[in-house]
This record gives C-alpha cells, structure tokens and sequence, in this order.
C-alpha cells in the first residue's frame, strides 16, 4: 500500500511539470461583441471563461491534470467562438456563430463540468430563452 501511494504520488508531481500556457489577449474595446447589457451579463458570467480573451483562471488550473483540462476547454472555446475578437468576424461567420449559440442554450452550454465548479454560471430558463430571442435566429 505504502508502495502504490509512493508511486502515486511520484506520478502526480512529476505530471505538475507538464505545464500549458495560461494567457489572456489583449481585449481591444472596438472588437469585442456588442449586446445589450443583460444579454452581455449572461454571456460574461456563463461564456466568457471559455469564449473570450478573458479567462479568470483558477487555483486548480495550474494543478496538473485538471489544468490539462481547462486549457483545453479554453483553446477550444475561443477556437470556435471568442467574445473578445468578435467584430473581427465576417458577417456569414457571425450568423453561424449565432446560430451555434442558438442551438446550444438550451442543449450542453455552459458545459456541466463547468456548472460544477460555478454555480453561477448556470442558467435559467428566462437567460437561456433571452440568448436564443438575442440570437435573432428562427428555426
């Protein structure tokens, strides 16, 4: 027993030693996302972790394997849609950005790993009806 907690233990602080890069772009005022306040409320409390260039990272990301998860939680969510640089868009990548917006309110966004850890972020029935009528998307 004392063996296997030993090589645990080893593994875990030897896996602290793969380390990704945390970082936060520079948010130009004119190319992040216009909205109205409450819509921009929802999006920066439920989206912008993932979807812009302004991540707060928590303790835990830098603790190897769930920093492992984040960052790639974070690459991916700005790889598909950044708040942050969203004037930088074409219109045509705009309207399919909406319409993925519209598509996932009430489907898997925020992710539920990520309502987990924020409680905050989840959101209401009236929030996630709010982004879909935002969206100006109709079925």
């Amino acid at each position: 027993m004392k063996r296997t907690l030993l090589i645990f233990l080893i593994v875990f602080l030897l896996m602290q030693f793969i380390r990704f890069e945390q970082n936060n772009f520079a948010v130009e005022i004119k190319d992040e996302i216009k909205a109205p306040l409450e819509v921009m409320n929802i999006l920066k409390k439920s989206c912008y972790d993932c979807h812009s260039n302004e991540v707060k990272w928590p303790w835990y990301s830098q603790i190897a394997p769930m920093s492992w998860t984040i960052n790639s939680h974070v690459k991916n969510g700005r790889k598909w849609l950044n708040f942050s640089t969203w004037e930088n868009y074409t219109e045509e990548e705009k309207a399919k950005k909406l319409k993925g917006i519209y598509r996932t309110a009430y489907a898997i966004m925020p992710l539920p790993t990520y309502i987990w850890l924020h409680k905050e972020a989840d959101l209401t029935r009236e929030e996630r009806s709010l982004l879909r009528e935002w969206t100006g998307v109709r079925k």
